[in-house]
């Protein structure tokens, strides 16, 4: 078990960060079969095989290789970043500013760890240039493997510091650390069960907490030094990446349009204009248009956050669509009605329902000639009036679950 423990100067200097290089050195080592339960979906898999076998013809690409082993890599190949601001141009750099002492030394302990036979590999290991080399062979591997995706990829760890850093706003930094996934607080340290046995002195610089895509469901850390103690975590949110967008619900999309459905169901999290455009594919200046009208509608809302503005959906937006409840669970208390058809005259078991208007609406159920289904009554609250000249957007919009405005004298809505 790696133990981190931590002082209260430890917590006021954590924070988190993004590694557009870790997700880059953690997607080489799935494809290169170094990886004990992480895998990609079959299509990502498809896609990006051609890319690296051809990749992995240069010798320098199979030195990243041969550096990695099941439990562990070298440090300095995916070094900690500096913030939630990092690019691989700056993770880059930093692999090409490492000292030829501390890269000798961890190709030392990798290669105990695993040893490598082949010879081209092993001379640019053993090169002065070492750090220089693996650092182009790694800015080639991420054109080709991982730069197209990582919009994507930077929106859920993004998504994912926001959502965490609301929970530790609510309850501190021990609940926030519970919250890591196979991560848990214990008697003022961190611990993480899965990782070697080590006990680390953060020692007033705090701990860097990175979440990342295609770490899941493992764990990893930083924790020899010069580095920067480090927690490198599942991000929330992943298994989205791998499924298909799904097309958004009907009644929705023919109440406000394809595009702006997206964005509202999108939105179950609260997220910035750059975000959702990344995320949806969608052009920023179109996806801020698309936010003015459904804020101007009231279905949105927004709040500063830091350089950011977050919009999340209002409760008139949620949920998407409206909740079914199940026939098997208690409903409201149910009562005799007589409907008077053609003449005959059927008693019903019904739900009482009510409206804003003070009337009530009924659910028949089976009964004699009634049969099942929702049967509707006027509102008792509301006068009769011609029908509606907006009735098909009215309908619309109750089958996309909008609440209907209170209703008052001429309104020809029906509960």
């Amino acid at each position: 078990m790696l133990r981190f423990e931590v002082t209260a100067d430890d917590l006021l200097h954590s924070r988190f960060a993004i590694s557009p290089l870790f997700e880059l050195d953690s997607l080489i080592r799935i494809l290169a079969g170094l990886s004990r339960n992480q895998r990609l979906p079959v299509s990502w898999a498809a896609r990006l095989r051609p890319a690296y076998e051809q990749l992995s013809a240069d010798p320098a690409m199979r030195a990243v290789v041969a550096l990695h082993s099941l439990r562990q890599g070298p440090g300095f190949l995916a070094p900690p970043p500096a913030g939630m601001a990092q690019t691989i141009e700056d993770d880059l750099a930093a692999v090409r500013a490492t000292p030829l002492a501390l890269a000798r030394r961890d190709v030392r302990s990798s290669l105990a760890l695993r040893p490598c036979h082949d010879t081209q590999a092993l001379a640019v290991l053993h090169s002065p240039d070492v750090a220089a080399l693996l650092a182009d062979a790694l800015e080639r591997a991420w054109h080709a493997l991982l730069a197209a995706d990582w919009l994507r990829l930077r929106v859920i760890c993004e998504r994912d510091v926001l959502h965490r850093s609301a929970d530790l706003g609510r309850s501190g930094w021990a609940a926030a650390f519970d919250g890591l996934p196979r991560v848990r607080w214990r008697a003022g340290g961190i611990e993480i069960p899965q990782l070697l046995n080590a006990a680390v002195e953060v020692a007033g610089r705090g701990l860097l907490l990175v979440p990342s895509v295609f770490i899941w469901p493992g764990v990893a850390a930083h924790h020899e030094q010069p580095w920067h103690p480090a927690i490198i975590y599942a991000a929330r949110g992943v298994a989205a990446l791998w499924e298909p967008d799904p097309p958004p619900a009907e009644a929705l999309a023919a109440l406000v349009g394809r595009a702006r459905a997206r964005l509202l169901e999108a939105l179950a999290e609260p997220a910035s204009t750059t975000q959702l455009a990344r995320s949806l594919g969608l052009a920023p200046g179109a996806v801020g248009d698309h936010l003015a009208v459904l804020l101007r509608a009231g279905l949105l809302d927004r709040a500063r956050s830091g350089r950011s503005v977050l919009y999340r959906r209002t409760p008139s937006a949620t949920p998407w669509p409206p909740p079914r409840r199940s026939s098997r669970q208690p409903g409201p208390p149910r009562s005799r009605v007589r409907v008077q058809t053609c003449g005959q005259t059927t008693l019903l078991d019904t739900e009482q329902r009510s409206c804003p208007a003070g009337g009530t609406g009924s659910r028949g159920a089976a009964g004699s000639g009634g049969g099942g289904g929702f049967r509707r009554r006027r509102c008792r609250g509301v006068p009769r009036s011609a029908p509606s000249r907006r009735r098909g957007v009215r309908g619309a919009a109750v089958r996309a679950g909008i609440p209907g405005r209170a209703s008052g004298p001429g309104d020809s809505r029906r509960w």
